[in-house]
């Protein structure tokens, strides 16, 4: 049996807010699908490393977003630039995607990270691995089959894997939804460690209260537009527009 994790008191204290490790500009980005307009018109620059989280009512298209930036699909127009370049398999290789349901081989534990360290020329596999193992607390469950493990687990397992690349950008795509606590508590303070390390976090969540604890900018997107970007407190504190306003007050948007 696991050991019960303790977990240390969450840090409340800002970071300084740096150069982002891959500048990303977006120019009249939009995307269709079956003639459907999905995106539409998205202008943005996100040029620091604070950790960016993204909002918006369900269809907005987040996670088509999301996929666009990380180049898995290709917009239908405008550009995905990174460091001023369009997007492609290079960068790719600097990035890390987490989906809501983990995506995980049907090995164990210990094997799904070997996996991700041999896509890598990583000196010291041993301890980076025992290190993941360790940070994501699962050392315990090295060897178990990652398929028969909690929610939770299975959750920080992908987030390990993706980490264990050491990507300099990690998008996250509702990684907490449905979790016990102790384990969102864990993968929160993933999240801040990797951020205070210097990557660059864009987090989409439908939860006010955890985009209230770990956010530094916010994106607010509806109905494939991208309607607000602003610091934090700034959108919480005095959103822009009706639609997000509405939306910080649990009215459900259309």
């Amino acid at each position: 049996m696991s050991e019960v994790l303790s977990f240390p008191k969450r840090e409340t204290l800002p970071l300084a807010i740096g150069p982002s490790p891959m500048p990303l500009e977006l120019r009249h980005l939009a995307f269709q699908a079956d003639s459907i307009a999905i995106l539409m018109g998205i202008d943005l620059k996100l040029d620091t490393d604070a950790l960016t989280v993204l909002m918006g009512p369900n269809g907005a298209g987040k996670s088509v977003f999301l996929r666009l930036l990380h180049g898995l699909i290709k917009p239908t127009f405008g550009e995905v630039l990174w460091n001023g370049e369009p997007a492609c398999a290079a960068t790719r290789k600097q990035q890390a995607l987490v989906f809501q349901k983990p995506v995980l081989l049907r090995r164990s534990v210990k094997a799904n990270l070997s996996f991700a360290l041999g896509l890598r020329p990583f000196q010291n596999r041993k301890q980076r691995l025992q290190s993941a193992l360790d940070s994501a607390g699962l050392a315990d469950l090295a060897d178990r089959p990652a398929h028969v493990l909690s929610g939770g687990e299975q959750q920080r397992l992908a987030l390990a894997r993706a980490l264990i690349l050491e990507p300099k950008v990690l998008f996250l795509d509702e990684p907490t939804a449905n979790l016990d606590p102790a384990s969102t508590l864990l993968i929160e303070q993933t999240i801040q460690r990797v951020r205070q390390q210097g990557v660059k976090v864009i987090l989409v969540t439908h939860d006010t209260h955890q985009a209230r604890r770990l956010a530094e900018d916010v994106l607010f997107m509806h109905r494939g537009r991208l309607i607000e970007h602003s610091s934090a407190q700034t959108f919480f504190d005095r959103p822009a527009m009706r639609e997000a306003r509405a939306y910080l007050d649990g009215e459900i948007l259309v």
